[in-house]
Formats: C-alpha cells, sequence, structure tokens
C-alpha cells in the first residue's frame, strides 16, 4: 500500500476487506480534522495474495509506474512483508504494518525502516513473565510445535525469563503427535506448561493431556489466545476423534489461559480521534455492512492516524529547517527526508482505539490480554500495559479448580515420621508400672531373704533377675526418643546408650533364669550322681560369663564401627488434607556401616542362648522339685521369653518404616517379657508365704536329719544334696525288691515239686506233713511285706532264719488222737490238699501280676527293732483254715 493522489483500488484478501471500513473511518476523520491537504493522503490498495512473487511485483511496479510513495502501509502475510520491509532502505521508505505479528521483523538491523502497530508475538512474552511473578510460580515448561513462528517465540521467552529467578525445567518440541511431548513433561513433573502452538495442534495437544491426566487443580495451560472463536468445535474432528470426545477435550481445556495483543481499548478514554474505543467500535460495526469483522481493524485504524501525526510531524520539521524543502518535493534518492520521516515515526506517541500507540525499536509497545476457558468460553480475566508494565488482574473473573493457584512443582513436604506422644505416654506408663511392680518384688524379695521359702529360690539371681527387668523397662524411654524431642547429636548418643540398657538388661534377667533352669536341668537328669551340690556362686559365674561376652561384643562393636543416625527418605506420599503437595517421610535410624555383620553376631549369640534356654526349659516342663519351689516357673518364664524375643525381633524388622507400630511392638514385647518374668518368679512366693509360710519346708517322703537342717540353714543348695541321698535310698529299695521276686520264683519252684510229690506217691504224706507245715506258713506270709524306715531286709529272710526247719520224726501235736495217715489220705483230704495249689501260687505270683505294690519291697520292721515289735510268725490256725 501507497500513499498517492487520488486513486484507490480495493483489496480482495479477507483482512483486507475487514480493515478497509477501518481505514476509510480513519481517512474521513483526518480529513475532518484538516490535518493534512486532501491530495496527501490518498490510499492506494495492492492484494499480493501472501504471494511472494506477487507482493515483490506489486512492489517495484508502485516505484517503477506509479507516482512517488511517502510511506508504504500494510503487509500481513509474514514472507511477503519481510521481504518488502528488507529492501525499502534502498528507497528511504517507512513501511507500518497492522497485522504483520511475526517476531522476524523485530530485528532492526535487518529491518531498520519497519514498524508495526500490532505487536508481535513476542510481545506476550513480557506479559507471560509478569503472570509468572503474580502467581509465584518460579518453574515451568514449554511446549512447542515446530514452526519458526512458535520456535521463535519460545526462544525469545527463553531470553526473557533467563536472569528472572524462573526455571525452565524442560523444553519439548513436536511436529506431529504432541503426546510423547506431553509424556515427558509429566514425567519431569511440570505443573506450569507454557504452549505455543496452532489452534490445530492444541486439540490433539489437549487430547493427550486428557489422556495423561495433566488438568484440573496440578495444572495450568498457558496458549496462545489468538485462536479463532469456538475454535474447539472447528477443529476437533481434526484430532483423533476416536480417543478423544468432545466431553474429553472440554474438560482437559477447562481453565487454560490465553495469551494474546487486546483488539481494542477497553478504557473509556477518548482516544486522538475524539472518541473512545467503544463508540469507535459502534461506527465500525456500522460501516463494514456485512463484511466480516477482523481483529485488526482497531490497529488499522490507529495505523492510518499514525501515518497523518508522522508526516504532520515531517512537514513541521521541513517548514522549521533552513532548507525550505517541502515533502512534495520526497524521492526515493532523498536521504535526508527519508530520515526525517523515519524519526518522526519513532517520536509517535498519543493514545488510539488500541491503547497507548508508543514505539520502541520499531516495536508497539501495546496492552496484551489475558483471556480462560471456562464452561466452554473463553473469559477476560486480565491485562498487561506494556508501557506501564504493570498486570491487572480482573476482580473474581479468574477461576482455579483447586482452592488455590496450581503448585509449580509437585511441592514437596519433608516430613519427620515421630512416635506418636499419646502412645509414647501410654507405653510409658505402663513402663512406669512395671518398674513400680519390680521394685516392689525387690523389696519383698531382701526383706524377706532369710525365710526359708525364699531361701531355696536363690534370692541373690531373683535380685539378678529384677535388675534385668528394671534395665528393660528403662530402656522403653530411650527408644520412644526420637528427632521430635532430642537433637541429632543427642539422638546419636541414645542409639548407643539404649543398645547397652537393653543388652546388658536382657543378658541379666534371662541369664539368671537361664543358670537357675540349668541347675534344675542338672539335678533332675543326673540321677545317678550320689551326691551333686550346686551353689549361687557358680551361677553367678555363668551369668558374669555372659555379661562379659555382651561387653566385649559391645566394645568392640563402639570402637571399630560405632552407631550414627540416618535418615531414610520413603516414597512420596499424598497430602491427607488434601493439599496440592506431597509429603515425603523421613525416617531416623541407628545405623552404621557395617549393621548387618554386628547384628549378625548379636543375634547368632543371644540366639543361641535363647534356643538353649528354652531346650532346658522344655526339658524341665514337668518337673517340680519341692526343694527349688519356683523351677517350673523359671522354665516357663525361659520359654516365654524366647518365643515373644523371636516374634518381636521378625515383626520389628517387618514394621521398620512405621516407628509407631515398631515402637509400640518392640515396648509391648519388652513390658510383656519383664512382668511375665516377674510375675512367674515372685507371685507364687508372695501367696504362698502369706497363706503358708511353713508349706515350702515340709515334706512328708522326706525325713530331714539334724545335720542336714543345719547345712539348709547355711545355704539353699544343700537341699540337692538330700534330694540326692533321697534318690540313692529308692535305688537301694528297688534293687531289695528285684532280689524278693527271685526269691519267690525260687520257692515257687520248690512248692511245685512238693506238689508233684503229693499227687504222685501218696506214701510220703505224713514225711510231708510233719516236716514241710512250717516252710508252708512262711510261704503264705510273704505276702505280708511292710515298709520299714531303713530299707534294708525282707521278712521272709528273717523269719527262716529264726525258725529252724522240724525234723523228719516230728509229729504234729493237734493229731495225737486220731490216725494221721488214715485220716490225711482220704480222698476227701486228698482234694483239699489239691485245692491249696492255687492259693499259694497266685499269692506266689502277686509281685509278678501287679498283685502286691512293687513298691512296697521293703520289710515294714528292720531286724534291728525290739524283740517286741518283731514280727511273730503266724499260727497253723492261719495256714491251715482252709482245709
Amino acid at each position: 500500500m501507497g500513499l498517492m493522489p487520488l486513486t484507490k483500488e480495493v483489496a480482495k484478501g479477507s483482512i483486507g476487506r475487514g480493515v478497509l471500513p477501518a481505514v476509510e473511518l480513519a481517512i474521513e476523520q483526518i480529513r475532518n480534522e484538516s490535518l493534512l491537504r486532501p491530495y496527501f493522503l490518498d490510499l492506494r490498495l495492492y492484494d499480493t495474495e501472501c504471494d511472494n512473487a506477487k507482493g515483490l511485483k506489486a512492489f517495484y511496479d508502485a516505484i517503477k509506474y506509479g507516482p512517488n510513495h511517502l510511506m508504504v502501509f500494510g503487509g500481513v502475510c509474514p514472507s511477503v512483508t519481510s521481504i518488502i520491509a528488507e529492501s525499502l532502505q534502498g528507497w528511504n521508505l517507512v513501511q507500518l504494518s497492522f497485522a504483520a505479528t511475526t517476531p522476524v521483523l523485530a530485528d532492526k538491523k535487518k529491518y531498520p525502516y519497519f514498524f508495526r502497530t500490532v505487536p508481535s508475538d513476542n510481545a506476550v512474552n513480557p506479559a507471560i513473565l509478569k503472570l509468572l511473578r503474580h502467581y509465584r510460580w518460579r518453574r515451568v515448561g514449554t511446549l512447542t510445535q515446530d514452526v519458526q513462528r512458535f520456535s521463535e517465540v519460545r526462544n525469545d521467552l527463553t531470553g526473557v525469563l533467563y536472569g528472572e529467578d524462573i526455571e525452565i525445567s524442560d523444553t519439548e518440541s513436536f511436529s506431529n503427535d504432541p503426546c510423547t511431548s506431553v509424556k515427558k513433561l509429566k514425567g519431569n513433573d511440570v505443573r506450569i506448561i507454557l504452549g505455543q502452538f496452532d489452534q490445530n495442534m492444541a486439540a490433539k495437544v489437549f487430547c493427550c493431556a486428557y489422556e495423561e491426566n495433566m488438568f484440573g487443580s496440578k495444572y495450568q495451560w498457558i496458549i496462545p489466545g489468538w485462536y479463532e472463536p469456538s475454535w474447539w468445535e472447528q477443529v476437533r474432528t481434526k484430532a483423533n476423534s476416536s480417543r478423544c470426545l468432545r466431553k474429553n477435550l472440554l474438560t482437559a481445556m477447562e481453565g487454560y489461559i490465553g495469551v494474546d495483543f487486546e483488539p481494542l481499548s477497553s478504557k473509556q478514554i477518548k482516544t486522538i480521534s475524539g472518541k473512545t474505543p467503544q463508540q469507535y467500535e459502534r461506527e465500525y460495526n456500522s460501516k463494514r455492512s456485512g463484511v466480516g469483522p477482523s481483529k485488526f481493524h482497531g490497529y488499522a485504524y490507529d495505523g492510518i492516524w499514525v501515518i497523518a501525526k508522522t508526516l504532520q510531524r515531517a512537514m513541521e520539521t521541513l517548514h522549521a529547517s533552513s532548507r525550505h524543502q517541502r515533502i512534495q518535493d520526497f524521492n526515493y534518492t532523498d536521504h535526508t527526508l527519508g530520515r526525517i520521516i523515519l524519526s518522526a515515526m519513532n517520536e509517535t506517541n498519543f493514545f488510539g482505539v488500541t491503547g497507548q500507540v508508543v514505539f520502541r525499536n520499531g516495536e508497539r509497545m501495546g496492552t496484551i490480554k489475558f483471556t480462560q476457558f471456562q464452561d466452554s468460553r473463553e473469559v477476560k480475566v486480565g491485562e498487561y500495559n506494556a508501557v506501564a508494565d504493570t498486570l491487572e488482574i480482573i476482580n473474581d473473573t479468574i477461576r482455579f479448580q483447586g482452592s488455590e493457584p496450581p503448585k509449580d512443582k509437585t511441592i514437596i513436604l519433608e516430613q519427620l515420621r515421630k512416635i506418636s506422644l499419646p502412645l509414647y505416654s501410654i507405653l510409658s506408663a505402663l513402663t512406669i508400672l512395671g518398674m513400680i511392680m519390680a521394685s516392689a518384688f525387690l523389696f519383698f524379695n531382701i526383706k524377706n531373704r532369710n525365710q526359708k521359702l525364699i531361701k531355696m529360690s536363690s534370692p541373690y539371681m531373683n535380685n539378678l533377675i529384677i535388675l534385668g527387668g528394671m534395665l528393660s523397662y528403662a530402656s522403653i524411654f530411650l527408644f520412644g526418643l526420637d528427632g521430635s524431642f532430642v537433637s541429632e547429636k543427642t539422638f546419636e548418643t541414645l542409639c548407643t546408650v539404649r543398645t547397652w540398657i537393653l543388652t546388658v538388661g536382657y543378658t541379666t534377667a534371662f541369664g539368671a533364669m537361664f543358670a537357675k533352669t540349668w541347675r534344675v536341668h542338672a539335678i533332675f537328669k543326673n540321677v545317678k550322681m550320689k551326691k551333686k551340690i550346686i551353689k549361687d556362686q557358680k551361677l553367678l559365674v555363668i551369668v558374669g560369663g555372659m555379661l562379659l561376652i555382651d561387653l566385649c561384643i559391645l566394645i568392640c562393636w563402639q570402637a571399630v564401627d560405632p552407631l550414627r543416625r540416618t535418615v531414610e527418605r520413603y516414597s512420596m506420599e499424598p497430602d491427607p488434607a488434601g493439599r496440592d503437595i506431597s509429603i515425603r517421610p523421613l525416617l531416623e535410624h541407628c545405623e552404621n556401616t557395617h549393621m548387618t555383620i554386628w547384628l549378625g553376631i548379636v543375634y547368632a549369640y543371644k540366639g543361641l542362648l535363647m534356643l538353649f534356654g528354652c531346650f532346658l526349659a522344655w526339658e524341665t516342663r514337668n518337673v517340680s522339685i519341692p526343694a527349688l519351689n519356683d523351677s517350673k516357673y523359671i522354665g516357663m518364664s525361659v520359654y516365654n521369653v524366647g518365643i515373644m524375643c523371636i516374634i518381636g525381633a521378625a515383626v520389628s524388622f517387618l514394621t521398620r518404616d512405621q516407628p509407631n507400630v515398631q515402637f509400640c511392638i518392640v515396648a509391648l514385647v519388652i513390658i510383656f517379657c519383664s512382668t511375665i518374668t516377674l510375675c512367674l518368679v515372685f507371685v507364687p512366693k508372695l501367696i504362698t508365704l502369706r497363706t503358708n509360710p511353713d508349706a515350702a519346708t515340709q515334706n512328708k517322703r522326706l525325713q530331714i536329719t539334724r545335720n542336714q537342717k543345719k547345712e539348709d540353714s547355711k545355704t539353699s543348695t544343700s537341699v540337692t544334696s538330700v534330694n540326692q541321698a533321697s534318690t540313692s535310698r529308692l535305688e537301694g529299695l528297688q534293687s531289695e525288691n528285684h532280689r524278693l521276686r527271685m526269691k519267690i520264683t525260687e520257692l515257687d519252684k520248690d512248692l511245685e515239686e512238693v506238689t508233684m510229690q503229693l499227687q504222685d506217691t501218696p506214701e510220703k504224706t505224713t514225711y510231708i506233713k510233719q516236716n514241710h507245715y512250717q516252710e508252708l506258713n512262711d510261704i503264705l506270709n510273704l505276702g505280708n511285706f511292710t515298709e520299714s524306715t531303713d530299707g534294708g531286709k525282707a521278712i521272709l529272710k528273717n523269719h527262716l532264719d529264726q525258725n529252724p526247719q522240724l525234723q523228719w520224726n516230728t509229729t504234729e501235736p493237734s493229731r495225737t488222737c486220731k490216725d494221721p495217715i488214715e485220716d490225711i489220705n482220704s480222698p476227701e483230704h486228698i482234694q483239699r490238699r489239691l485245692s491249696l495249689q492255687l492259693p499259694i501260687l497266685h499269692h506266689a505270683y502277686l509281685p509278678s501280676i501287679g498283685g502286691v505294690d512293687a513298691s512296697c519291697v521293703s520289710p515294714c520292721v528292720s531286724p534291728t527293732a525290739s524283740p517286741r515289735h518283731r514280727h511273730v510268725p503266724p499260727s497253723f490256725r492261719v495256714m491251715v483254715s482252709g482245709l
């Protein structure tokens, strides 16, 4: 387009048709204002249809054939405009464009005579910077279509953000499919996305954003705002509609912010033409009479006013000069007049319908508007004034889908996992009760240490059990102290202290129980030992040996590889309160370089000791020795402690990342083991001492001598010797029982021989009657064995020794009045004698078939008893009562 007299040709392009009413309206107003002579503002329009060849031909034809042009007004297509603008310097012509927004034309070295009333695409970058600062977004990502126009804007944005403390964390570009780039942005945790792409690609981008769930309260899209109205309806079908429905596209688009220049100023201020922007818009709509509107019409209108004011200023400059040169004398070789027009253009400053019209290095310092997509329509939410460098957000118009603007990144709140204070208080209260109970048991044990009941249970070992339990209780307080209670340095010290206290306490209590269980096992499994004395001093040596091993391990551990405070970071978790933040849990641990090795050593030693203790407890589970009245309870304690420690260690390891659960399990295991152990050891003693103080010393089966009682008053372990003596005496009685059974078997054989003789040779009846009555009487009395106090002799032996056998010629006194042979050999008497065999044989075999108690093997009266207490042989009436 050029300024020339009286001729005009109507443009054919859509932009030209849309802006032509505005140009005509501006010319009419300028003529009415009489700013210039009418023949100086004639306009000629050229339509090149964005063809480079046509554009160059039209320009050269105008230069060659037309009258001299003062300025070139226009240029819409970037390709045509850039070619013409680059050649203008040779003809000293100034070009003013109202629609070319390409950032390439901002290069003043290449295009020194080019101006434009419309802001360039790069003009939105300062506005974006202001918006990012307003919402304190300091981390962004870019998504750019591989087109020169968008790439230049992206490069300029990088320069604008550089040094502004705003990080571009990721820069992605795409040609056809943006889904890969969108996915990368999400992988890099980009929340604020600055997009540069056309409206066709915009539909694809938001479809990909929907698939990747990159929308809603956590994300904010900022894209160009120069798309056509309802562009999503026009281009939706070009996107992959098979996987992106209309509702999905609108869901992903909801809340995006568009950035573009302001077509008309929204301020109610009169412009250079004397009309407000709103009045101008009404006149423009009435003048275009069916022609489609153009978003550049306001810039074309202001452009005509720029030309008019520039020519007026140039004429004033020429008039003030001494050269008396007129503007009508301009030609393409007049560099002086060309520079005067260029200088006048740079001095332009007035308020037009598009806002303040000011050029800075040929670039329009215009107004940038912000729109937001809300409920399927675009709503203006703010504007940026480039001249004043101010951002104005319209109140209550911008809406974020969350309760607050999205975060520029995933806010990671590092949160130290602490032990719950109520939980710590409850377990501490239980621990205090346990320590009070242990102190009460200690007082009871010391106060009654001279009671026989307490002496027999080794009071010194019981004191060690109490001491170990109290140390174990004390370790609970230390396990509950973490970073919320103490400093890092104190926590490191606690790591060592609580390890030592728990280890020593466990060994002290468990070692004492182990030693007592071992003593019971030694006595119970070694019954052949005649005498075995296991004193408390020996048990103390065992416990001391265990503690010595623990101390060696702990000292080496502390010297070689001490425990340190380490912080373990876990994967991020969503905020329980629903805020747009992620929580990264932190957990304090007591660890060192070779933690596995040291724990393996401790667990191996304690594990073997525990397994052996459980074995002893199992072996002595049914043992109840009166002299060691708490042996069974000690075994139960060892067994329970072993099982609970195994379960507690396993569960504690599995809940390593849950400090509350871990502390609760460890504390409950310690409390349970210590409390159960102390109660099993001391509660039965307390009950027995209150209800029956002498029950522990009463033993009806044992008769303790005076010397043994004296030894028992010196040490409780002497009871073991008494028990061993009773065991030896029992073995002697069993041997005597076996010998008597053998004697009965021999007598049975003799009885059988006598019976056979009675059946085969009746002539010998008198011989048998006279010589064996006394022997048969002794046989019948074999069953009258009773237990004697010494367990040394049998009645049978005593009776045979005191009653010598009768001579063969001795006659029975009770048979002197009758014929003995005749009466004895009668059939009735023979039948009676034969019926005597079964009772005799039955009595002889009673010990073999259970008829006689196997334990009754000792005589009822010792051989050394007084004569009046000796056994008197039964009379013949008892023996022959069945005859």
